[in-house]
Formats: structure tokens, C-alpha cells, sequence
């Protein structure tokens, strides 16, 4: 069986050891669950760092369909939702276009053999404070908006995607607190990505669907 995590940084786990992101922590379990059950399993992360739902889909054919995957998960949003200077006050994508970007994803994914895709949206930054070049408000108001959006796509898809709401599960684990929240990042100026304490937080939220949807596969292929 074949798992690829489909992502950006977040799922990367840039600036951190590697052993230590999230992702790691969970693909030694991983391979015990499907080792327990006599299946062979391969763990693919075909995340890049900085990318966008747009360059996802343009990797996808390479990356993930090339070789299939038996569970998908997809994880995406927070470069779409970042305005950079010289793009003249649009976001990197568009509101329209990343919805639409994420349902094609699902749907070559679902495509290229996938009886399982995993849909997260992302945790909140620590970002609130100074505007975006072009915005006039803070990145984590965009990122709080393309975290809606990807609920909204997960609604409309339905029983086709398994939703994990990162957002609100991190906002759980803090208690809404900023300063419990920032020990979970990296420090200032960076203040998005996941510090060592934030991708142990991340192994605990993703840890149990993503062993349940491999369990679901591996018993379906028993059956």
C-alpha cells in the first residue's frame, strides 16, 4: 500500500529536524499498523516548501498520480492565502481558484486510485498584527479566510474527502491563549511554521485519522 502526504511546508517541516516533524512521527506508526497486518506499506511525502495549490497541481501527474496512492493526504493553503508585493494586491491565489484547485486535487487523487483522501486546513499563525503589503490587515485574517474556504470544499465533497479542522483543533489546544500558541511556532519575524512542540501537536491531531483511514484500506483489501 502507498500513503503520500500532499503538501507545502507544513507537511515538509521546514527549519526542523527531520525526525522531529510531524510526519516522521507518524510514518514509524504507520509501518507498525500495516507490518502488524502483513501489508507492506510506503510512506511518500511529496510535500515542497512554498508551494501553492496552483504549482500543486501542476507537480500532481509526476508526484502522485504517476505511482498512485491508496490513501491521500492534502494539506494546502497557506502560501494561496499570501500577498506578496509585487503582485499588485491580489492574493498568491484567488479565493475562486483555490477552492477549485483543491477539489481537482481531490479528484485526481480520488483518480489515481485513492480510496482515501485526508482534506486539512491549517493551523493559525501568529501573524494578527502587522497588514499584508496590498491587504491593509494581517496575514492570519487571509489565512483565517482560506481555512473557510477549505471547510467549505470539504462540506461540498462530502463522504469524498475525511476533514480534519487543524484550525480549530489548535485553537482547542491552546485555549485560544496567543502566547500558548506561539510556543507552537517558530519565533518572530517567522511566526507561521510549526516549532518541534507544534509538529508533536500536529502528530496528536492527524495521528489517529490518519491510522484509521489506513485501517479502513487494509481492511477493505482483506475483505
Amino acid at each position: 500500500m502507498r500513503l503520500v502526504f500532499f503538501g507545502d511546508s507544513i507537511c515538509v517541516g521546514q527549519y526542523v529536524p527531520t525526525p522531529h516533524t510531524w510526519v516522521s512521527r507518524l510514518s514509524g506508526k504507520l509501518h507498525r499498523v500495516a507490518e502488524a497486518h502483513g501489508v507492506e506499506l510506503s510512506v511518500v511525502n511529496a510535500s515542497v516548501n512554498g508551494s501553492t495549490t496552483r504549482a500543486a497541481l501542476e507537480r500532481m501527474p509526476q508526484d502522485v498520480q504517476k505511482d498512485g496512492a491508496d490513501v491521500l493526504l492534502v494539506q494546502f493553503g497557506l502560501n494561496d492565502c499570501n500577498y506578496w508585493q509585487t503582485d499588485a494586491g491580489v492574493p498568491r491565489v484567488s479565493p475562486q481558484a483555490f477552492a477549485a484547485n483543491l477539489e481537482e486535487i481531490v479528484e485526481r487523487g480520488r483518480r489515481s486510485g485513492a480510496s482515501r483522501v485526508l482534506l486539512n486546513n491549517n493551523h493559525s499563525s501568529g501573524r494578527d498584527q502587522d497588514p499584508l503589503p496590498g491587504l491593509g490587515e494581517p496575514y492570519e485574517r487571509s489565512n483565517e479566510r482560506y481555512n473557510e474556504i477549505v471547510r467549505s470544499v470539504a462540506q461540498r465533497l462530502g463522504d469524498r474527502v475525511v476533514f480534519t479542522d487543524v484550525e480549530a483543533a489548535f485553537k482547542r489546544h491552546t485555549g485560544g491563549c496567543r502566547e500558548r500558541l506561539l510556543a507552537l511556532l517558530l519565533a518572530a519575524p517567522d511566526l507561521i511554521h510549526l516549532s518541534e512542540a507544534g509538529h508533536a501537536v500536529y502528530a496528536e491531531i492527524l495521528g489517529p485519522v490518519v491510522e484509521r483511514a489506513l485501517l479502513d484500506v487494509i481492511g477493505e483489501r482483506l475483505a
